[in-house]
């Protein structure tokens, strides 16, 4: 047998094993039919990134059930993959170019992809190697990407399909338009923030009526500017008599109509209302009832693109110098401030601008029904539940999913326009004549797809749809998708909608959601505030495992977990109590010999430790199974570190230095078949070190990978012998608080009397009169029914099943003791001159703020307390 190193280093070991990980291929799924599948798809992580906290928790999370499912037997597969993130990757790549000199423009389409893919080619593996030092068990050998030959050719596919049904349409509806990032933006992209702004109060002359005016109220003065009507309500009295008047448009020389629609509401500010139907979506649906025209204002920048005196200006330079054009006319009424809701972009934080423009939409009525249904009825659920009403919610209300973008780097849209008759043909290559002129001039249209559009197939795609290989029918549907709450409605929802839609079955049959990683103070890491922490820096400093269960430890599905550091070394902690108690383990097998060892052989303490695994096994795997991760690890820690380490290796000590000892060899299996065990169901959490302990503790396997997972055997189960040792253990603890309140030393040994009228209690106590004795720092262990022979100055220590006394001057050096207390109370007497001194001092409580004088009345109090202690044990002492 092998030897551990002195001291766990898990930088000496973590990479050695990944590639023997790697090279064994241990991590490759088959299909094979004699084996259930289990399959997990990796949100695939843009290739722009590199690896934060939430792929570190997101990934260790996934790892977890990958690697447990594929000990229980199963084909697990890890499908794993990269994202190319349509506008996060033009940007940098963009940038890039502009450290360079290179404007992007002058180097045309093709030339830009080219450096996109040589960015994907240097940036996309960054992540994948650093998930690898994280000891992601994915299988690599399927990696893919979501700009690859097969999925590209799955998203031409479901975009044809989907155009054929009707489902896609090309028209002009009002979007969000991101003016920095030159591209619209889907709503699930915008993120809604509080900002303070203004109502500025404008009055609109009634044309012919000098001297009478229509009071509207806007928060985007200048988008007054594509101004077509001012509405009212159709039942607001105030207003009846000028429905159809014209209003003079001020700034402009264009009149506009008076409407009604019952979109207004008479009690909201004025009553009146401005309707802009290029610029906003409620005025753009009022405008589509009324045919009014639709005026768009601004370039794709931002800028104002309407002829005149703000021609060329920026919005909000617009904004200022036509509020002060306004109230040079006296048409200003009023300025009140207000905090309203604006839409940002995610990406950039640039407050985005409804406009309207011709773009590529996909209907969401239709294929929301079936996503709605998968939900209600159970074929698919959400890990927690209450995540499933945010789900129900956005797709019962889901609007046309705007999926063009005015990128370069993507999907490119698969529709061609003829350049001699318009004609627009939808189709998987170009055209080669017009069925429409019969010519053969065509040019593809120039937008890209949506990012979420290729990703929404990611569950099917990667496993070679459209084409029905042996892999999908395998393992398609998926069990489990991992992912986070903040992109319930970027993916997943698109993800359900796309897979029933084009396989007719549910991707995924659970989601599981997990939270944020936050720093110590609960704050959102991020780049602004200077508080995100490289996970690669923490395993650079204490390993991955050390990182994983951290990430782990009190992780609840759903809810943000904060980062600390004490955290991590907690769990460093952990790693080296582990590897400690195996290195002794290690050390002492020899000592078990030749001899065969039978359930017959054990002794109570060996059937006890267990028992307890049998029943930690069975509820470790109701909670992988439940997803209930955090608990699952909990559960496992505890049991190592209190149950196998605090309280077994101390109580078969004396067995394996009692040369004589008769049951070493069934001490010796029992630490092998629990450390085992432990191991394997530590394994998934802690992979490395689990790892490292039993390619050195056994020979039968070469991986723990691949072992069998643990499973409850009902002849392990010994309810006896766990209720006689937990009494033994409780005794054990009730002599240590005795000892510790009286502050004797482990080291001094004590005669131990233990009293019970019970014969079975007694006959317990007898059995494990070795470990008891050693555990509770007794230098002889006596059982009898009753007090007889026992001092009366004798200490005792309580249980429910027995007393235990321990003659008070075994435990004590009586005169040592005399001397220590009044060394204490002298030093005590000081400590209470000085505060009783300085709380009398007028000055003192005069100037002295409160919390302080209220902190030197607490210390006094205390050696007040801390004295009549002292005083009270000096007295029974001196008796």
């Amino acid at each position: 047998m092998k030897e551990l190193e002195k001291t766990y280093n898990p930088a000496d070991i973590e990479e050695r094993l990944y590639e023997k990980w790697l090279r064994g291929k241990y991590f490759h799924a088959e299909v094979d039919k004699r084996k259930k599948p289990f399959s997990i798809v990796m949100p695939p992580p843009n290739i722009t990134g590199k690896l934060h906290m939430g792929h570190a928790l997101d990934n260790t999370m996934q790892d977890i059930l990958i690697r447990y499912k594929r000990m229980q037997g199963y084909s697990a597969l890890w499908q794993p993959g990269t994202d190319h993130a349509a506008i996060a990757t033009e940007v940098k790549v963009t940038n890039k170019l502009k450290d360079e000199g290179i404007d992007k423009q002058a180097l045309g389409r093709e030339g830009f992809l080219e450096k996109c893919w040589d960015w994907r080619k240097e940036y996309g593996t960054t992540i994948i190697s650093q998930l690898h030092k994280l000891g992601s068990s994915a299988d690599w050998d399927r990696e893919r990407f979501t700009m690859d030959e097969g999925c590209s050719e799955a998203v031409k596919e479901v975009f044809l399909r989907l155009y054929e049904k009707g489902y896609i349409y090309k028209g002009s509806r009002i979007i969000n338009w991101c003016p920095v990032c030159q591209t619209s933006i889907s709503d699930a992209e915008v993120e809604h923030e509080d900002q303070d702004g203004f109502f500025w109060h404008i009055n609109y002359p009634i044309v012919g009526e000098e001297g009478r005016f229509v009071e509207i109220a806007t928060t985007r003065p200048e988008t007054l500017l594509g101004d077509t009507a001012v509405a009212v309500n159709p039942e607001d009295e105030r207003y009846q008599d000028i429905i159809g008047k014209m209003l003079k448009l001020p700034l402009t020389d264009r009149e506009i109509p008076v409407i009604a629609d019952s979109y207004v509401d008479k009690e909201f500010g004025t009553g009146c209302v401005k309707i802009t139907p290029a610029h906003d979506p409620n005025d753009f649906e009022v405008g589509k009832r009324h045919n009014l025209a639709e005026i768009c204002i601004l370039t794709d920048d931002a800028k104002i693109s309407v002829p005149g005196k703000y021609f060329g200006m920026d919005r909000y330079e617009a904004r200022k110098a036509m509020v002060e054009d306004l109230k040079e006319m006296g048409l200003l009424v009023k300025v009140v401030p207000h905090a309203h809701n604006v839409g940002t972009h995610d990406r950039c934080h640039t407050t985005v601008e409804p406009m309207i423009k011709p773009q590529w939409f996909v209907k969401m009525d239709e294929m929301a029904k079936p996503a709605i249904e998968a939900i209600k009825t159970g074929k698919l659920r959400f890990v927690p539940e209450s995540y499933g009403k945010t789900y129900l919610h956005w797709l019962e209300n889901i609007k046309d999913w705007c999926i063009s973008r005015q990128l370069w780097w993507g999907h490119r849209i698969p529709a061609y326009y003829c350049e001699d008759c318009g004609e627009m043909v939808v189709a998987r290559e170009m055209p080669a004549v017009c069925p429409k002129c019969g010519k053969n001039h065509f040019r593809q249209d120039e937008d890209t797809l949506d990012t979420w559009f290729s990703s929404a197939l990611w569950p099917f795609s990667t496993l070679g749809w459209p084409q029905k290989t042996e892999e999908l029918e395998y393992f398609y549907p998926t069990d489990v998708l991992v992912t986070g709450y903040d992109i319930i409605f970027f993916w997943v929802i698109r993800m359900v909608f796309s897979g029933i839609e084009q396989t007719g079955k549910v991707p995924f049959h659970t989601v599981l959601i997990h939270g944020l990683v936050r720093d110590s103070q609960g704050r959102k890491m991020s780049k602004s505030l200077g508080n995100g922490i490289d996970p690669l820096d923490v395993i650079e400093k204490y390993g991955a495992d050390a990182l994983r269960m951290t990430l782990m430890t009190g992780n609840a599905p759903g809810n943000d977990m904060r980062f600390y550091w004490e955290r991590v070394e907690a769990s460093r902690n952990f790693a080296n109590k582990v590897w400690n108690a195996s290195r002794f383990i290690m050390m002492n097998i020899e000592k078990a010999g030749e001899k065969e060892v039978s359930l017959a052989d054990l002794t109570m303490a060996d059937r006890w430790i267990l028992s307890k695994m049998n029943t930690l096994t069975k509820d470790v795997t109701e909670n992988l199974d439940k997803y209930e991760l955090g608990i699952a690890l909990q559960k496992v820690q505890d049991f190592i570190w209190e149950e196998f380490c605090d309280w077994y290796i101390e109580m078969v000590k004396p067995r394996l230095y009692d040369d004589s000892d008769e049951t070493k060899a069934a001490a010796i299996w029992t630490l092998k078949t629990v450390l085992i065990n432990g191991l394997k169901l530590l394994h998934p959490f802690m992979p490395f070190i689990t790892e490292e302990i039993f390619d050195n503790l056994q020979d039968q396997e070469e991986t723990i990978m691949v072992s069998s997972w643990p499973v409850y055997q009902e002849e392990w189960h010994f309810e006896e012998e766990e209720n006689a040792t937990e009494m033994i253990k409780e005794a054990v603890r009730s002599i240590r608080n005795v000892r510790t309140s009286m502050n004797v030393a482990p080291s001094r040994k004590a005669k131990v009397y233990v009293v019970s009228q019970d014969e079975k209690v007694l006959e317990v106590f007898d059995r494990s009169r070795a470990f008891f004795a050693s555990l509770g720092y007794a230098s002889e262990v006596v059982t009898q029914k009753d007090k007889n022979g026992i001092e009366s100055d004798a200490v005792s220590a309580v249980t429910p099943q027995a007393t235990m006394y321990i003659p008070f001057a075994e435990l004590v050096d009586i005169e040592k003791e005399i001397e220590r207390l009044e060394t204490e109370k002298k030093k005590l007497q000081g400590e209470l001159t000085r505060s009783t001194k300085m709380l009398s001092n007028e000055k003192f409580l005069a100037k002295a703020p409160e919390e302080k004088v209220a902190e030197e009345r607490a210390k006094l109090a205390n050696y007040e307390q801390m004295m009549a202690q002292v005083e009270e044990r000096l007295a029974s002492l001196k008796k």
